[in-house]
């Protein structure tokens, strides 16, 4: 029963996971979702340089909860950055950590600006 509920679990936060960093990084495209895109980059961004003060620099807790998960289903030797992660359990290529954490930071910043610049632009246009 407990590998049941585990099995449960893993494929929740694969879904979850998945679905959070979509939004994150393409959340600012559509009008109704920018002010939780904009809320959604602060947290996760929180949780990266926050509680990654305590934890190391990019901890995110959603990983941390995942891989417990996975452990617990057997997996070893996962890589500290779940998008390296999820590389490797799609492609089954190792492709370079640190290039994948400058891709993860870039990509992220490009669309915290973005998320920002929308949800100015829709406050200033809503006050004429």
């Amino acid at each position: 029963m407990d590998n049941l509920v585990f099995q449960f679990l893993n494929y929740f936060f694969y879904a979850l996971h998945t679905v959070l960093i979509l939004f994150n990084l393409c959340g600012w495209l559509f009008p109704r979702w920018r002010k939780l895109n904009l809320i959604s980059l602060i947290v996760t961004l929180g949780s990266w340089i926050v509680l990654g003060f305590w934890k190391g620099w990019g901890y995110c807790f959603l990983t941390d909860w995942h891989y417990s998960i996975l452990h617990k289903l057997g997996e070893k030797d996962m890589p500290s950055s779940y998008i390296a992660f999820l590389i490797k359990k799609l492609t089954n290529q190792t492709i370079d950590t640190q290039l994948i954490d400058y891709g993860t930071v870039s990509f992220t910043l490009v669309a915290l600006i973005c998320s920002l610049w929308f949800n100015y632009k829709s406050r200033i246009l809503d006050k004429s």
